[in-house]
């Protein structure tokens, strides 16, 4: 039972930290704001660091918890994007609070993203490894391009859909919101660095609780043993289709916060395509497969570090690289991870000590 009892501290406490680097870190970030500290290039960047924390939190769910590589998790992102923006879009001219609206365009971002999740996961998670990266891949590149050539509008009589052009629609008079590869234009700019980190801190709570719970344990389980756990009567299907579809919410939630950043929207390749996944997955691997904190930390660093080494245009790239090989080996070499272990016994040790003197 004592045992039971100092895990479950463990994980409190280990949580906490998590939940107090965030807060720290905003509480510093408002400060240096309100005194002008801050260049408006690192105001800019403030936003993004928190769509692509709360990115990185929601795949690690998938790659480091679930087990599974996921390659098309900007698809998600787009969906919770476009659909968020849409809404917003179609309620610009009403009387309706700019918070409510808001609060409902990322209700609305997280559920659609959420049912694309489910719907592509049924399928798809009955595939492994390479053939269920290759899949995923392929949903986020058919969603791009899907998005691309899709034209929707709204007139007196309704909504209209077309994958040809503007002209197809058939409207009379009323207003295209989406306008095929333009994207939309006039996405009320919502999004803050304040609401951002709100949404951070909810995704936070979301995911750490998921994966101390029951279902969390289950989850981890198959990822560990799929044999064994299906012999023990696991649902192997329900549980890996949980944690892929409140991925997938989570993500779209993202992409919520990325459209309502920007007075402009198109489904760009370096938005939503490939090698946007790419750089999420590239967040959770810096970070620590399973690891929430690292992700969110590798997310702040590698989304900054390119801003603070643009001086060095000659070594930019270079210094760029080693600093991701440094922290890929700090974070997932065996014998860094050792010797991260032994300080933090040597820490602990020297503090016992202190307190035993004391």
């Amino acid at each position: 039972m004592n045992k039971v009892n100092a895990e479950k501290q463990k994980i409190t406490r280990s949580n906490l930290i998590t939940f107090g680097m965030v807060i720290i870190a905003y509480v510093i970030v408002e400060i240096m704001l309100k005194t002008g500290n801050i260049s408006s290039l690192f105001k800019g960047l403030l936003v993004p660091l928190c769509i692509y924390s709360i990115l990185a939190v929601s795949l690690n769910l998938v790659v480091g918890i679930s087990g599974e590589l996921s390659l098309g998790h900007a698809g998600f992102m787009c969906v919770g994007a476009f659909t968020s923006a849409t809404w917003s879009m179609l309620m610009s001219g009403s009387a309706m609070p700019a918070g409510l609206r808001f609060f409902i365009a990322i209700v609305i971002g997280a559920v659609s993203a959420a049912f694309f999740g489910f719907i592509i996961g049924i399928p798809v998670l009955r595939l492994k490894g390479d053939y269920l990266a290759i899949v995923t891949l392929a949903f986020g590149e058919i969603i791009k391009n899907l998005v691309n050539a899709l034209y929707f509008g709204i007139d007196a009589r309704g909504a209209h859909f077309s994958l040809e052009d503007s002209m197809h629609l058939n409207m009379e008079g009323g207003d295209i919101i989406i306008k095929g590869a333009q994207g939309i234009t006039g996405t009320p700019k919502n999004s803050n660095f304040t609401i951002g980190v709100v949404l951070l801190i909810v995704a936070l709570f979301i995911v750490l609780n998921l994966i101390n719970s029951r279902t969390g344990r289950a989850i981890m389980a198959i990822r560990d043993n799929r044999i064994a756990a299906e012999s023990v009567g696991l649902n192997v299907t329900k549980f890996k289709l949980l944690a892929f579809t409140i991925s997938a919410a989570i993500a779209g939630v993202g992409g919520v916060l990325y459209a309502h950043n920007l007075s402009s929207l198109q489904a760009l390749p370096k938005n939503f395509g490939y090698n946007q996944s790419i750089m999420i997955l590239v967040f959770v691997v810096m970070g620590g497969i399973g690891n929430i904190r690292g992700s969110v930390v590798a997310a702040v660093v590698l989304t900054v570090l390119p801003e603070l080494l643009r001086g060095l245009s000659d070594y930019r790239m270079l210094i760029y690289a080693i600093v991701l090989i440094l922290m890929m080996l700090f974070t997932s070499a065996p014998s860094w991870i050792q010797y991260r272990e032994r300080i933090l016994m040597s820490f602990k040790k020297n503090k016992t000590e202190r307190k035993e003197k004391d």
